[in-house]
């Protein structure tokens, strides 16, 4: 996030830093992301998650899993959490919010939304198929196919789901831009619900593999943001990488799955919906006119505009 969280105490890293042997002359906050917060810390990088967003055990679950995709797979690109003296990659910090550590690493990140060239692309998708061929860890979670916010999305594609938007200056254009895409929600639902009957073979996924969760670094690829890693079909992350025919096949020469058009489709449709209802939460709570809710406010415009173009 571009801005520090102001409801949270900073006092409380230095402390919590020694629970992995850290004794931090100096913290410095780091204004990346869109989510979660972030300092950097010598060599380290500490990250600060909201667990009312996400839950403790299920945030645990995720890094845990990343943990031992690094040491015990041997996956060299994954950007794996440490674990602290008592081998936790999680630690919580009061009842909202917990805390990761992970190496820091120098390298070129990327965007989200930045074009990728071929060259780039067939990168990320041998990363990828590495990833999807390593048998799951014991603690891989599963990924859910339906959206997280399925319920409020059922509410806002009949036009009013009845709960008060008064959080702040975002609230009534965002309620009355929501309200006049209720066909587009209904009907982006029905398709959901139509290609979620496909079958296909779950594998490690990772969840989030676009260019803002890459970093090169010398001659590696490195995948950091492991926080939706989760067992599910390959297109739930192919969809976010391949562009072209090619970038498909090069997938099933590496792995032995032609990837399926009408999963790709769901997991695109399936962001979509998500960032539709994490919009909708942000703009309901209490919040300010900040560049974080500038970029939260551009993003529900576009992805309703997206979502009825594609219908």
């Amino acid at each position: 996030m571009r801005e520090r969280p102001e409801d949270f105490d900073e006092g409380l890293l230095r402390p919590a830093l020694k629970a992995w042997g850290i004794d931090a002359p100096a913290l410095t906050y780091a204004p990346v992301g869109f989510g979660d917060f972030h300092w950097v810390a010598g060599d380290r990088f500490v990250t600060v998650a909201d667990v009312r967003r996400r839950s403790y055990d299920a945030l645990r679950a995720a890094l845990d899993t990343a943990a031992a995709l690094r040491g015990e797979a041997g996956l060299e690109f994954v950007v794996a959490p440490l674990r602290d003296a008592e081998g936790a990659t999680l630690r919580r910090l009061g009842r909202r919010y917990a805390m990761s550590v992970f190496p820091y690493e120098e390298g070129r990140p990327g965007e989200f939304g930045d074009e990728q060239d071929a060259d780039e692309r067939a990168a990320v998708i041998d990363v990828l198929a590495a990833l999807h061929a390593t048998p799951p860890p014991l603690p891989t979670p599963v990924s859910p196919v339906q959206p997280a916010g399925r319920a409020l999305l059922e509410g806002l594609s009949r036009g009013d789901d009845g709960l008060p938007w008064l959080g702040g200056p975002y609230s009534e254009p965002a309620r009355d831009l929501v309200a006049g895409h209720a066909h587009t929600l209904r009907r982006a639902l029905e398709e959901f619900d139509r290609l979620a009957e496909r079958p296909g073979e779950p594998v490690v996924t990772h969840g989030e593999p676009h260019p803002g969760n890459l970093l090169r670094a010398g001659g590696r690829l490195l995948l950091v943001d492991w926080d939706t890693v989760g067992m599910a079909v390959p297109e739930r992350d192919l969809w976010l990488v391949a562009e072209s025919g090619d970038d498909l096949a090069r997938y099933a020469d590496a792995t032995g799955h032609t990837p399926d058009q009408g999963l790709l489709r769901l997991y695109r449709l399936r962001w979509a919906l998500d960032d539709v209802a994490e919009f909708v939460r942000w703009f309901r709570a209490p919040h300010a006119r900040t560049p974080d809710a500038e970029v939260a406010w551009r993003g529900l415009q576009g992805t309703l505009e997206q979502l009825a173009h594609d219908g």
